[in-house]
Parts: C-alpha cells; structure tokens; sequence
C-alpha cells in the first residue's frame, strides 16, 4: 500500500543506449586534455569506451551524482531523483525504473531491499513534489529518504527522516539488526532554525531492518569539540571499513580516523591537516587492507578549472596517508592527473574507488572534465597513472560537465557523468585482470568491503 510519501513519475523503459562502435573505438586513442576539441573523447590505448545512457525525462537536463550496485544493478543519484539500470551487460545498459524526487544531491546507498538518498536542499516538505523553501523557515525538510526496492521497477518511498543541516552525503554502516547511517552536512547559519553554528557533528540514523519506517536519528556525536580548523563544520563525506571497525573522514578542514566499534558513538583517534595545498577535504578511501588512506581535495568546490600549470601538481590532488598499526597517518605523497585541462574545463579530484587486487593499491576516480583516471598508488611515495578516459569541453568551467563518480563493479567501470549520462568502461591492462575475478553482490563505494585476502 502506497503511502502519503508515494513516488511521483516512477518510469519503467528502455534507455537510449550510445554503443562505442568499432570507429569510435579508435578514435582519440593517445589524446587527452588540451588535444581535444569540444566533447570529443580521448582515451589511453588500454583503456574501451563500451557505452553512454544519455539522462532521460524528467532527469534530463539535471546533474548525474554518486553510484550504488546490487546484483547487477546500478543505481544513480542525479538531482531530480535517480534511475536504475540492469548492468549484467555493460555494454548494453538497460534502463528498469527510473523516480522523479528533486533534492540534491541525492546521494546514494543500497541495502537489501532499502534504498537510502540524501536530500541538502531546503524543501517545501518531505514529498518527492516538493519545491524549494527557504532554511530560514523552521517547517523546511531536507534529511533523508528511504525507499522500498523489492520490485526494482516500482520503488515506494516509505519513510523520511530530517536531519541537522541536512544530507550532502550518507554512509551506510550495515548491522545485524539495522542499518547504520552517518550523515555528513555543513553550511550552518545563525538564520537556518535547524542548523545552527558551529554544527561540529554528524547525524547518525538507525534503520531497523525488519521496521525500516521507524527509522530515527539516534545520535549526533560532536567530531570537533575544539572546533576543528578554520572551516571545518561537520563533514563532507566519511568511508567506513566495517571489518576493521574504523572510518576515515573528510571534514572540510581535517581529515580524520575513526574507532566506530560503537555503531552510534564513533570516536576520532587522528586528525590531520594540510595547511599548504588542501582547500577542502572532500571524501576518503582506504586500501585494501587499511594500511593506506587516499584522501581528496575538491579545490574550487568541482567547479573551477584546477588541472594546469598555473594551479600546479599539489593542489586540487589526492593526499596519500599511510595508515600505521597505531592508527596514526603519515603523509607520503599527492597525486593529481598529470594531463592538463583547458581553462575552461572545471577539475579536480572526485569520487572513486579501489580496483580490487591482492598485494597492489589501484583505484579508479573521477575527476570531472578531467574524465576518468585508473592510477597505482602500490608504492605510496610514486603514484602513477596507468589509464583515462575522458571528453573534451563541455562548456564553461562548472557548467555541468565532467563524471561525478567512476566505481569498478565486477570487472567494468560505471562513471556518472553530470550532463552526459552513464557510462560504462573497461580496462584491458593485463596486470589487472585478476581483479575481474572479484565478485560483489552489493556495493556501496563509502561502505568499504574487503575485497580481498589481508595482506595483515
């Protein structure tokens, strides 16, 4: 039985799917950043452009956000709702269902049979037809929904839950009895009723499994009870490694490591900070054993042009931290794609994630009109970049162009691209092949599995 918070413009169809053919193929093999013209692709020799859903109805138009997978499906945020598509077949993605429910980012995470999205946009309500309203009006929604997704071609929203500040991001902290939400948001306003300075905190949100509409906010740890650095003001987007009990941060101004052995009272362990090339610590990811954290700097808030030689190799990077038995972190090294952009392309690092292979530190990452790196970071004080893909300009700098995530998902690349839909890849490098053996049932990218064998 549908609820008051039923979907709005649920759609069922095929999608309009752009196959790379065997001309496309060869195009722009060896070409990259300054050497291609508007919208054309560049690609490295190793790595297959295999297909693009271009967005569709009533998300056409609106910008492509973060990735979530399930048996061979893939669900994609975009800010008027998501979509999901049957990827059993990467080269021929086929749309499922497609909601209509505006709020960005709509972030994205998957459990079962739950779909979790965050909605940080100020609302007229919690419906997927409400309208923008301003925070300074006390009875204004953002948090988060929950959606039922037994029949994938017909998703119910059952259940929303507001929360400080709203959701820019969520992480899902799966338990045996419930899901574990951490909520990231920040922006606070002596103006907004709801979110209030300093806002040093996160949400946490329990979803019981077998009741998940009465889901709650159960906790708001404070992260930053000396107030952190200068712009430090809750969190960005936080990675946890359920198996080893620990989460990694990034808070804007700290990047920090976290004990979460108590699900609903995490407790920062360390805290670092780079006062010289970092501008915002945007997201985080751990190797395959946690010996290592990469995190991300989102210079220019993703949308200004950071990848050339004015802006320079640091900034706008990924810091690589090697993670010690102490849980302490030792900067080692940043890398930053080494093709530059034109100017009028906004760049920087994005969301990614590992390449799962046992005895090597190989991630896959988006970095906007950048386009889509593949980089070995085995040896942390020389990263390297083994792959790419990418497009030329696709408009000014922070026009809505560029992928927002790439996530390796059972041997192929999905990256959501914020104008030109989804795309799947696939690297053909011979040194990564065994990588393609690891099979995941669900994957949410910020909820890290262990994807191989400890090399602890």
């Amino acid at each position: 039985m549908r609820t008051r918070h039923a979907v709005l413009g649920t759609v069922a169809a095929l999608a309009l799917v752009v196959p790379a053919t065997a001309a496309h193929a060869a195009d722009g093999v060896g070409k990259s950043g300054t050497q291609l013209g508007p919208d054309e692709i560049g690609r490295s020799k190793n790595v297959e452009h295999l297909a693009n859903v271009p967005s569709s109805g009533p998300l056409a138009g609106a910008t492509g956000t973060d990735m979530a997978f399930k048996d061979g499906l893939a669900f994609v945020g975009n800010y008027n709702g998501f979509v999901i598509y049957d990827v059993t077949r990467p080269s021929n993605p086929r749309m499922v269902a497609q909601v209509s429910c505006p709020g960005s980012q709509n972030d994205i995470s998957v459990s079962g049979n739950l779909l979790y999205v965050s909605t940080d946009s100020s609302r007229s309500d919690d419906s997927c037809s409400s309208v923008p309203q301003s925070a300074t009006i006390k009875s204004s929604w953002e948090g988060i929904k929950i959606f039922d997704i037994t029949d994938v071609r017909n998703p119910r929203y059952i259940k929303s839950v507001e929360t400080a500040c709203g959701s820019h991001t969520h992480t899902l902290l799966p338990g045996e009895k419930s899901d574990y939400l951490y909520v990231s948001s920040y922006s606070p306003s002596e103006t907004y009723p709801d979110c209030a300075p300093p806002h040093d905190s996160i949400s946490i949100v329990e979803v019981p499994k077998k009741a998940p509409t009465t889901a709650s906010v159960v906790a708001e740890p404070n992260l930053f009870p000396d107030g952190g650095y200068t712009n430090t003001s809750g969190c960005h987007d936080i990675t946890v490694f359920p198996a080893k009990k620990i989460a990694a941060g990034a808070c804007m101004g700290d990047g920090i490591i976290m004990d979460i052995s108590d699900p609903v009272a995490p407790k920062v362990v360390e805290r670092v900070r780079d006062t010289t090339n970092f501008a915002f610590w945007h997201s985080a990811t751990f190797n395959t054993d946690a010996t290592k954290v990469v995190f991300t700097d989102e210079l220019g808030g993703g949308g200004a042009a950071t990848c050339n030689t004015a802006t320079g190799p640091n900034r706008g990077a990924n810091g690589i931290y090697d993670l010690g038995k102490d849980r302490k972190l030792t900067f080692r090294s940043y890398y930053k794609i080494p093709r530059h952009q034109f100017d009028s392309e906004n760049c920087v690092a994005h969301n990614g994630s590992l390449i799962p292979l046992k005895g090597r530190d190989v991630m896959v990452q988006s970095w906007y009109m950048g386009g889509t790196s593949f980089w070995d970071f085995t040896d942390s004080d020389n990263p390297r970049e083994i792959g790419y893909f990418e497009r030329g300009p696709a408009g000014p700098a922070g026009g809505g162009g560029g992928t927002w995530s790439s996530y390796y998902y059972n041997g192929t690349v999905f990256s959501s691209d914020l104008g030109k839909g989804f795309d799947t890849l696939r690297i053909t490098d011979k040194s990564l092949k065994k990588a393609a053996d690891v099979k995941m049932g669900t994957l949410n990218v910020q909820s890290q599995p262990l994807y191989v064998t400890s090399r602890r």
